[in-house]
């Protein structure tokens, strides 16, 4: 099993944060937001690679991130997905499959945005998306209020936690479920991001994958406990900075 880390954004709207740091390695209360992503995946038993997808302007960051963490379980490659502004990104989609490609990724893929924060272990989300394999699982987080929700990929299941509908950024939302850019994609599905990519010519947000997939067959979703940052903004950051205790 191998995990990707979407690190390739440049943070435009953390400015001046993310002039020359990159928003996953801004710290949080002392420390960078993607050491607490990588502790999660300390109790992962067959995690093999972790892969960081940056892009030119933040590799050097990445690379002296990752010679302090040479010790790790599992291997750390830092990938340059060869972009050098917010205008020319591949898009969370687009950097997916360039990491699947420059890999050659042939096993289950664990996705997780970058800018994510939050609590709770992956410990319950891999164990039920392997039972779920060769379905791909997602991970959600309840804001309890649609108002909020209608910021983000908002999602509905059925009793079986199944996926039946996926909005991005609805103005009227069908529930406070949104999405978190958590993902576990089983090798025997990595072929559907290439389909997805060639069908739909769209590769910015990995919502947009999930929307056209859960069309095409079940998709299934863990619904995460505790708390839970967006570190896409100021405001959010600062509030992480204040209230996230682990």
């Amino acid at each position: 099993m191998q995990a990707l880390i979407l690190a390739a954004g440049y943070g435009t709207r953390l400015y001046p944060l993310t002039k020359n740091t990159p928003k996953p390695l801004l710290p949080i209360q002392g420390k960078p937001l993607v050491d607490y992503l990588l502790e999660k995946f300390q109790n992962i038993p067959d995690l093999r690679v972790v892969m960081v997808v940056t892009n030119n302007k933040f590799f050097p960051h990445f690379q002296n991130w990752a010679k302090q963490h040479k010790n790790f379980k599992a291997e750390i490659r830092i990938l340059n997905d060869g972009t050098d502004s917010n205008e020319t990104r591949l898009g969370s989609m687009g950097d997916i499959d360039f990491a699947l490609r420059k890999e050659a990724v042939k096993e289950d893929l664990l996705v997780l945005g970058g800018d994510n924060l939050f609590d709770q272990g992956l410990d319950e989300f891999v164990q039920t998306a392997k039972k779920k394999s060769p379905r791909g699982t997602i991970g959600l987080f309840d804001l309890k209020d649609k108002r909020t929700a209608k910021n983000f990929g908002v999602v509905s299941l059925d009793q079986e936690k199944r996926v039946v509908s996926f909005e991005e950024k609805p103005q009227n939302p069908q529930s406070s479920l949104i999405g978190m850019c958590l993902y576990y994609f089983p090798k025997d599905s990595l072929g559907l991001i290439r389909d997805y990519l060639n069908e739909s010519k769209r590769a910015d947000t990995s919502g947009e994958y999930i929307q056209w997939l859960f069309k095409k067959e079940d998709v299934y979703a863990v619904v995460f406990q505790g708390k839970w940052y967006d570190i896409g903004s100021l405001e959010a950051y600062e509030e992480a900075q204040k209230n996230f205790r682990t």
